[in-house]
């Protein structure tokens, strides 16, 4: 396995963010700003669920998986401090988070469970970004242009998640986890994360007064259902994951080490957590 590299990205977070800064397009504005909202407490998740994991395991097991998982922890905490920086932004400008608080409220049903259950709805939603990713890779138009520091943000991101891909899914796999549990949870996920991204989305179009009006509604077909729509372009690696012998490894990632490359200049490697 590769050591991850963890990276400072080279971005003032802190500045103030414009109202729709993704090319004055407020659907696509508000489905960015409404998965940015998930982040710092799904990434904790993230982090917790792998680390335990891990720690669950007997020690010649821990060994071949520890340089990855200190990579993704140490990843998934940089994405997860910069989007409470982005998020801070959008508190400023009215929107209300509601799929935090709503998302902490599910994870106290998990206190207490076998850790290959966090698991397992880590690498499903892992799964989930990474396909997000890399579409968001090869359709980096979508980002506009009025906001290039988002823009590297959200590539930046997209990278790491397409890099860092497998982690909890080979620790769930180290675990012993079944096949049977894996898509249990990945269905589970599957209802849930879509619903919680749609009444987000929907929260931060209603609050922006952008809801009704008809741009929004044809920018959200266009850029879900249309030729080169996120869902139309990712049903088939969503459905990949069912698959008994699938591992995340088999879906490419070369838009994620070809951004890496010829952007070094956006962030600083700082190495791998201890």
């Amino acid at each position: 396995m590769t050591d991850l590299v963890v990276r400072r990205l080279l971005v003032d977070m802190e500045a103030p963010i414009e109202r729709h800064w993704c090319d004055g397009d407020p659907f696509r504005t508000a489905l960015f700003d409404a998965l940015s909202m998930s982040f710092p407490v799904g990434e904790q998740f993230f982090i917790d669920s792998v680390r335990n994991g891990h720690r669950a395991l007997p020690a010649d097991k821990q060994e071949p998986l520890r340089a990855g998982v200190q990579g993704f922890i140490g990843q998934e905490a940089t994405h997860r401090r910069l989007h409470a920086l982005y998020n801070a932004q959008l508190d400023k400008l009215g929107l209300v988070n509601e799929w935090a608080p709503r998302a902490q409220q599910r994870l106290k049903l998990l206190e207490g469970a076998d850790p290959r259950h966090p698991v397992a709805i880590t690498a499903a939603n892992e799964h989930f970004t990474a396909i997000l990713a890399d579409w968001l890779l090869h359709n980096a138009d979508v980002l506009g242009t009025r906001d290039p520091r988002l823009v590297t943000l959200w590539l930046w991101h997209s990278a790491e998640e397409s890099e860092h891909k497998a982690i909890a899914f080979d620790v769930y796999q180290a675990l012993g986890g079944n096949h049977e549990w894996r898509i249990t949870w990945f269905r589970r996920i599957t209802t849930v994360f879509l619903g919680d991204l749609l009444r987000q989305t929907v929260c931060n179009l209603r609050r922006d007064g952008s809801l009704w009006k008809w741009r929004t509604w044809k920018s959200a077909a266009q850029h879900l259902f249309g030729k080169r729509g996120f869902v139309r372009q990712t049903y088939r690696p969503w459905r990949e994951y069912l698959r008994p012998d699938f591992h995340p490894n088999q879906q490419d990632s070369s838009a994620s080490a070809r951004w890496l490359q010829e952007h070094s200049d956006a962030f600083t490697p700082v190495g791998s957590p201890a």
